[in-house]
């Protein structure tokens, strides 16, 4: 799917895989006035479960398997050259804001239905993007 094939008015952020690096993934995300773009890395050593339900922690979907990954972003500024990180666990395609509107459904079998209304749904999925992505700018300044 090219850039011009995205569905723009439903992404919350942009996300994908490297797939000539699985490990490694990229996210780009408005701020403000402008956009910012961080990469993201599978740490070293993690081990994915694929027999454990996990669940997003920017948009709160479950998944079963490996549905869902540790992924760990370089620290903004001193703190980031430094080799500090800060990780999250996301949508192992990165695909939240498809999956908050319904339009990508989980794996899960038996999935519970929230009862929050979307607007809601996609309110929670920014705020909870936005405190990622504050902890790895926290050191630009």
């Amino acid at each position: 799917m090219g850039l011009s094939e995205l569905p723009w008015g439903e992404l919350d952020f942009l996300g994908w895989r490297d797939p000539g690096a699985p490990d490694r993934s990229y996210l780009v995300a408005p701020r403000g006035d402008a956009l910012v773009g961080v990469t993201l890395r599978v740490p070293q050593g993690v081990r994915r479960s694929f027999t454990k339900t996990t669940v997003c922690s920017v948009c709160v979907t479950g998944h079963p398997g490996s549905g869902v990954s540790l992924l760990a972003a370089r620290r903004a500024g001193p703190s980031g050259r430094q080799g500090n990180t800060v990780g999250t666990y996301l949508c192992a395609d990165l695909a939240c804001s498809l999956y908050v509107r319904g339009r990508k459904k989980s794996q899960l079998a038996g999935r519970h239905e929230e009862t929050l209304p979307l607007e809601e749904r996609i309110a929670r999925t920014v705020r909870n993007l936005d405190a990622f992505l504050d902890k790895v700018l926290e050191g630009e300044r």
